[in-house]
């Protein structure tokens, strides 16, 4: 479990910093580009550590199904979306929607089991633990400045 946690909260960081990255790419060349770049750079990044990493074994799949080859194409909408989030309310605020939006998605495949997840009866707990991030959201959002549309 302690393993989980601290990849967790990696990983969250590093979303947060490739989110900034990502927004001053974006200023100089824009968001489509951005998004070529990103995901060309984390296939060869990809590529060269699972090379290093697995070897030959990193080309040995066990039966894909075929929606396993749609994940690629959701980065692209990841990235772009996210760009275009951070571009228009700002990093912190962008990225505290994403990640609410990420939780009520989670919580929602959890509990039906959708895309072969075990399983996870929904409860009056996780409920509220929504309504409280959601409320916190709106809290930190509430009196700060606007962002302007552009």
């Amino acid at each position: 479990m302690s393993s989980g946690l601290f990849f967790a909260l990696l990983a969250g960081a590093l979303v947060g910093l490739q989110n900034i990255f990502n927004s001053k790419v974006s200023e100089r060349a824009g968001s489509w580009a951005t998004t070529a770049w990103v995901l060309g750079m984390g296939c060869l990044a990809s590529l060269v550590i699972g090379l290093a990493v697995e070897g030959q074994g990193m080309f040995v799949w066990q039966h894909p199904k075929p929606w396993h080859w749609v994940s690629g194409l959701l980065g692209v909408g990841v990235v772009t979306c996210l760009v275009q989030g951070v571009r228009l309310l700002g990093a912190t605020f962008a990225v505290s929607i994403v990640l609410t939006s990420q939780l009520l998605c989670a919580l929602m495949w959890d509990s039906f089991g959708w895309l072969g997840l075990e399983q996870v009866p929904f409860t009056g707990k996780q409920l509220l633990g929504v309504l409280v991030i959601i409320g916190g959201v709106l809290v930190f959002k509430g009196r700060g400045k606007q962002v302007e549309e552009v």
